[in-house]
């Protein structure tokens, strides 16, 4: 007795056995983010001033750079986990879906990079 239906049987078609991992990640990137988030917020608020100059220094120390780092990376795959799972349930085009999907994982690798590339012109401004 087998519990696939008829139709499961005759495409051979089945679970892609990529809900899990998905559904890990999302969970994994979320505390990720509440962690460095809090990190970031409590860090922001023990700043003395905001002005720019005193921001980017304070980015441009190593740890903080670093941490930032991994903010912003965390921050944009959480996202693009997130946006996937919405296009996945309500685009229903087939070529409108696959077009949302690259276009969203392009663009959270787009602002991945360009979070990344701010911190590392914060950090090496006094080297350059």
């Amino acid at each position: 007795m087998s519990l696939r239906s008829p139709l499961g049987r005759v495409l051979g078609s089945g679970s892609a056995k990529d809900g899990t991992e998905h559904w890990w990640m999302q969970r994994v990137t979320a505390v990720g983010v509440l962690l460095l988030g809090g990190w970031f917020l409590y860090a922001l608020a023990r700043l003395p001033g905001f002005s720019h100059a005193e921001v980017v220094a304070w980015a441009g120390q190593p740890l903080n750079g670093i941490l930032l780092v991994l903010l912003s990376v965390t921050l944009a795959w959480h996202s693009k986990l997130g946006v996937q799972v919405v296009i996945e349930d309500y685009v229903h085009g087939p070529a409108l879906k696959v077009f949302s999907l690259v276009l969203n994982k392009f663009a959270h690798v787009f602002v991945a990079g360009a979070a990344v590339y701010s911190v590392l012109l914060m950090a090496l401004r006094g080297q350059l």
